[in-house]
């Protein structure tokens, strides 16, 4: 539908002739069944004055399309809105608002925290390729990246535009590859580094899960950073968390520091779903020899030694990580890594996890 949307789109003209397509003035989409939503943003609060005909007609014209019933446009600008004082700057930080009792968004049916005890075990990617791999599966599917200090998921699902917030309150999450999303790598300067006390990141996770406009989900997928801090204490006491997965390449070290969070979720009484081996094992394109690179089984062992189940064994491949840098999960393609996803995210729907 989206690229129905699109082509639509692309046949209303500015005065100059060009679509407003082709003039990059269509922005956060958004499709929750049979509602579209999208934000006109005319250059400058002078041209945006004379486009409120131009807003009806892209109101008139998506409507029309099967399948649509109702349409929402916004019409703002740069330096300010066409018919209304310009909204109050949207900040990020700050310290958290206080809340009488845990909180889930409206219309979102479960959240899922994909968590790990340290970096560089895939935890990002396990999380962006899942998300897929549920959408794939036909659930309504949104994916937060809660990882404040290194978010990669604009990368990985190939998402770049700022998310807009009409009355700087509510913010309008992105779509990629049939995932709702949200990160504040979106919403501050990529190149900068965040450099904030925990106070501050516990703020910008409550604004996230609170004022993210996310509409109706099946499942809200939670990309942890690694570790047991700050974030991870705000999302299990703060949030009515589902069910966490645990995210664990094989070798002991890794291992060591699973073990520290799954002892995390046990201390907050956040149940564990399961656990992921990534990076399980590699085989060779050229002599199919099959390497175990980080070692084999242990996180199959941990799972028994725990009664949790291994949700799945999940190989290192070249074309993951090609994958995640073109901004395209492998999980939406096809080929041996796509299907162990599918299987993973068939395994969670059917056990009534997602």
């Amino acid at each position: 539908m989206r690229d129905q949307i699109f082509q639509e789109l692309d046949k209303i003209k500015m005065p100059n002739g060009q679509s407003i397509v082709a003039l990059d003035m269509v922005r956060a989409l958004t499709i929750d069944e049979s509602h579209v939503q999208f934000v006109i943003e005319a250059p400058s609060a002078a041209v945006a004055g004379a486009l409120e005909p131009l807003r009806q007609q892209a109101v008139a014209a998506i409507t029309a399309l099967a399948g649509v019933t109702k349409t929402s446009v916004i019409l703002t600008a740069h330096s300010g809105a066409a018919e209304k004082p310009e909204p109050p700057q949207l900040k990020i930080g700050g310290h958290p608002k206080p809340q009488a009792a845990p909180m889930k968004p409206a219309g979102v049916a479960r959240i899922l925290a994909i968590a790990s005890g340290k970096g560089g075990v895939g935890k990002s990617t396990v999380s962006s390729n899942l998300a897929v791999a549920l959408a794939k599966q036909g659930r309504r599917v949104g994916l937060l990246d809660a990882d404040i200090y290194g978010p990669s998921q604009p990368r990985m699902m190939g998402v770049q535009q700022r998310p807009a917030s009409p009355d700087g309150k509510t913010i309008i999450p992105l779509q990629a590859h049939g995932v709702t999303m949200m990160s504040i790598g979106l919403m501050l300067d990529p190149d900068k580094a965040i450099v904030w006390r925990g106070p501050m990141l516990m703020g910008a996770l409550q604004q996230m899960i609170s004022q993210v406009a996310w509409g109706e989900l099946d499942v809200l997928i939670v990309d942890l950073p690694p570790g047991t801090g700050d974030v991870q204490l705000t999302l299990c006491q703060k949030s009515e968390v589902s069910g966490a997965i645990v995210v664990s390449t094989p070798q002991d070290v890794a291992l060591l520091d699973a073990r520290k969070a799954l002892d995390m979720f046990s201390t907050l009484k956040t149940p564990v779903l399961g656990l992921i081996e990534n990076m399980s094992v590699f085989h060779c394109p050229h002599c199919g020899e099959a390497s175990e690179i980080f070692g084999h089984g242990g996180v199959a062992k941990e799972a028994e030694t725990l009664n949790l189940p291994l949700l799945a064994a999940l190989p290192i491949d070249l074309e993951t990580r090609r994958a995640g840098d073109a901004g395209r999960p492998v999980a939406a393609g096809t080929g041996p890594v796509a299907e162990a996803y599918e299987a993973l995210a068939a395994r969670l729907v059917q056990g009534g996890m997602a």
